[in-house]
Order: C-alpha cells, then sequence, then structure tokens
C-alpha cells in the first residue's frame, strides 16, 4: 500500500459505463488490481482472483465503475449496479449482491442481511467494492461522484453493504441511511446492509 503522505493532488475521477466506456477499460483494469492488493493481500477476504487482479460474477457490461486514478493507475473505486437487472443461465440468476445474499445463492454470505425482500427497482442502485487508498478526502469523493451520477440518471436510492465505519461515513457526508436488516458477521467480520436516499449534488458536505 502507498504512504499516508498521499494528498489528491493530480488526483481524476472517471465514471466509466460499460459497454460504452471501453475504451477505458484500462482504468477498470486498474480498479481490478487495486481490489487485490486491498481485499485480497491485506484483508485477506477469501476472493476470487487471477493474475494479479480481482473480479466475480458481478462485474459484467452493465456495470458502472467509479475510479479515482492517478497517472493512469487506480487508487480508488467504486461498483455501481441497478437493482433490477440480472444475469446469469440455467438454476442460478445472479441480480445484485445483498440480494442475493438474502436469497441464499452467496456461500459464505449470511442469509439475514435484510428484514425484507431487497429490491428489484431500475430506480435503485447498489454500491460495492469500495476501495480507497488512504488518501485524505479520496474516499468521500468517491461517494460524492457517485452520489452525482445516481442523480443524473434519475436513481432515487443507493443500497450499501459494507462495516458500521461505513454507514457512519454516509452519515457524515449527509446522506441518510436506513438500515435495511441487523448487523452481521462472516469470516470476513462484521457488516451490515443499509440504504440511503440520493441527494441534489449541491447538497454535498
Amino acid at each position: 500500500m502507498r504512504d499516508m503522505t498521499q494528498t489528491m493532488t493530480n488526483v481524476q475521477i472517471a465514471t466509466i459505463r460499460l459497454p460504452r466506456d471501453m475504451a477505458q477499460f484500462d482504468l477498470v483494469a486498474s480498479f481490478f488490481q487495486l481490489r487485490k492488493q486491498i481485499f485480497v493481500d491485506r484483508m485477506a477476504w477469501p476472493l476470487h482472483h487471477a493474475e494479479g487482479i480481482e473480479f466475480e460474477q458481478y462485474d459484467t457490461f452493465d456495470t458502472v465503475y467509479v475510479i479515482a486514478h492517478r497517472d493512469g493507475r487506480a487508487i480508488g473505486g467504486a461498483r455501481l449496479k441497478r437493482t433490477d437487472c440480472s444475469f446469469g443461465g440455467g438454476k442460478v440468476v445472479y441480480s445484485y449482491m445483498i440480494r442475493d445474499a438474502h436469497r441464499g445463492l452467496l456461500p459464505g454470505m449470511p442469509t439475514n442481511l435484510c428484514h425484507d425482500e431487497p429490491p428489484v427497482d431500475p430506480q435503485a442502485w447498489e454500491l460495492t467494492r469500495f476501495a480507497a487508498l488512504p488518501v485524505p478526502g479520496l474516499a468521500e469523493a468517491i461517494l460524492e461522484a457517485s452520489n452525482e451520477y445516481l442523480h443524473d440518471v434519475g436513481a432515487t436510492d443507493c443500497l450499501f453493504l459494507g462495516p458500521p465505519a461505513f454507514l457512519r461515513m454516509a452519515s457524515r457526508l449527509g446522506w441518510t441511511p436506513r438500515p435495511m436488516g441487523d448487523l452481521v458477521s462472516n469470516d470476513d467480520g462484521k457488516f451490515l446492509a443499509f440504504a440511503c436516499a440520493v441527494r441534489q449534488p449541491q447538497m454535498a458536505a
């Protein structure tokens, strides 16, 4: 990992919508590398990885990536997916992470993430694989850029899956988190599912 003295100098944030923005797929690949460094190498999560990148079934060509980068290398980012999309065939059809965990489709993930059935709604999106190097203000900038994109496409809600600290950060940024269930845990730690209303960008903290 890079040291704590970095700043936001020369950092750009790209919103990459696949497959439209395939010309920027090099940044997506760099984000996959960053995810492997953070989630697999540092946090020791048992995630699928190969040739230095971490990716999974939700990294499909209907995905939006919000990626912070410097000199062409990802230093943070997040993945956005609409909750009304599905993919796969045969016995297993995937939708999005929170809903699929609730349905028991993800081994190792608790099925009691949510009290009620998670939404299937074109105006509700899920944000996952949030990662950022320890650059002051970087995590907040990625979430702000994600909110701006969601607002621009007419989304009303954003669903999150993360540790309690993630909910607290969303609250500091002026979001209004609504827990979707109780705090749960597995071998990777404690986390919860929560929803936030998409904010007007000018209301950013």
